[in-house]
């Protein structure tokens, strides 16, 4: 198992590509973008991956062979499972971390907002606020346990941490019991440790010893093997911030004011009924969800309580909106994102990028792409500064129309100890891990 991260905002958009040139670009980005891949997965399948090799994960090797669809390994008698922690290098030592603790919520939110993911230029560093994590860490029969930490033992610092949450997760028509793997993170100074191994083997035996033999997680990287492959895509909000800070850049032949002018959003929504979620919302909301979901091929299936801990709003951490027709009073539709900042590295004026990110969306009776713009509405009215979204979902439907730019991250999904017999697209993937 491994940790779920994907660029940390990695934009690099070129911002207001005039119209006569957007098709002829969009054919460059993609010609180049699927060279980039090909080259990508080409390079990762012809190195070993030493760690990942050993594990019950799909191989590349495996590609092409006719294998049965499924887990890789049984599960075990969990009384066979090793009891005792794997053994750390010398002068580190395991902790368990309690969310509870302010102290040690401060701990990690420190070790993520100076190690965590960053973009390839490091330039943008995701930070997770205190609030998040707990959101993230804590859902309904979460395992503290599955909150692993690695501190020095002369220091006691906190210098590694892996998380893992349960889940219930639908392949095709079988629902899993599942771990969703998250927040893989050691110090930058300790890289050349090997310590991510091995908090990828303790995590996932305490994942077993609760007699969970699957888990889910995606990476920034390709690593042995990706059930399928999505991609960011940002749309502009506050386009001068990110022009200045080196997220986008200025179009071919445009100018700042023309470029803040094309993504100029109305000052309110448009859609009648259009409001925050509330707790009385939440078995409209799972029902709307449940009929969505089914249409993919690997989506969450989620109780009325997930929904209510996952979707009723948190300020800076999650927020969501119903549709509620004026008439009948029915909740027709459904959007929602997260709050996750990133840092900017080296930049004098600016220290915060405001990102959202799509999150689960249902769209019934108000057209999908009318219902985003509404949550652009909101999110640029909120000061975010950027919007971002996955190409997974129904969400290539409205990425163009409403201005959204492809952008150099990807993410890839995998599967732990259960075999998929081909790679999806990502359009028939209905899964987002925070």
């Amino acid at each position: 198992m491994a940790s779920s991260s994907g660029s940390a905002n990695n934009g690099n958009t070129e911002d207001s590509v005039p119209a006569d040139n957007e098709d002829l670009m969009q054919m460059s980005r993609k010609k180049i973008e699927e060279l980039s891949n090909t080259i990508q997965q080409c390079l990762s399948e012809g190195k070993r991956h030493a760690f990942w090799e050993t594990q019950p994960v799909g191989q590349f090797a495996d590609r092409g062979k006719d294998l049965e669809e499924g887990p890789i390994e049984p599960p075990q008698d969990v009384a066979e499972v090793r009891q005792e922690p794997y053994n750390l290098p010398k002068n580190f030592e395991w902790c368990t971390c309690d969310l509870n603790s302010d102290e040690t919520a401060a701990e990690i939110y420190n070790l993520l907002t100076t190690n965590y993911v960053e973009d390839d230029e490091n330039m943008f560093r995701f930070k997770y606020s205190k609030e998040f994590l707990r959101w993230a860490l804590q859902p309904p029969g979460y395992f503290t346990s599955w909150h692993i930490g690695v501190r020095g033992q002369a220091t006691k610092k906190l210098v590694g941490f892996i998380s893992g949450v349960p889940a219930h997760i639908r392949v095709r028509d079988k629902v899993i019991i599942m771990a969703e793997i998250n927040f893989l993170c050691v110090h930058k100074k300790l890289r050349s440790k090997r310590l991510a191994p091995v908090l990828i083997k303790e995590v996932t035996r305490r994942v077993h010893l609760e007699n969970i033999w699957q888990a889910v997680y995606t990476a920034g990287v390709v690593l042995p093997t990706p059930i399928t492959t999505s991609r960011y895509w940002h749309r502009s909000l506050n386009p001068k911030k990110l022009i200045d800070v080196g997220f986008s850049r200025l179009g071919a032949r445009m100018t700042m004011s023309r470029t803040i002018k094309l993504y100029r959003l109305p000052e309110t929504t448009v859609t009648p009924g259009f409001r925050p979620m509330e707790r009385r919302d939440v078995a409209a909301v799972r029902r709307l969800l449940h009929s969505y979901l089914s249409q993919f091929v690997v989506a969450p299936e989620l109780s009325e309580k997930d929904v209510e801990y996952w979707l009723l709003p948190i300020e800076d951490v999650i927020s969501s909106f119903v549709v509620e027709d004026p008439e009948s009073r029915e909740i027709t539709d459904f959007c929602s994102f997260y709050t996750l900042p990133s840092s900017i590295l080296g930049n004098k004026n600016y220290s915060d990028l405001k990102a959202a990110y799509s999150y689960y969306n249902v769209a019934t009776k108000t057209p999908l792409l009318q219902l985003m713009n509404d949550a652009l509405i909101v999110a640029k009215r909120n000061m975010y500064d950027v919007f971002n979204a996955l190409d997974i979902m129904e969400n290539q439907t409205f990425l163009k129309e409403l201005k959204f730019g492809p952008g150099d991250g990807h993410l890839h999904y995998y599967l732990y100890n259960y075999r998929l017999n081909a790679a999806m697209k990502p359009e028939t993937l209905g899964l987002i891990l925070l």
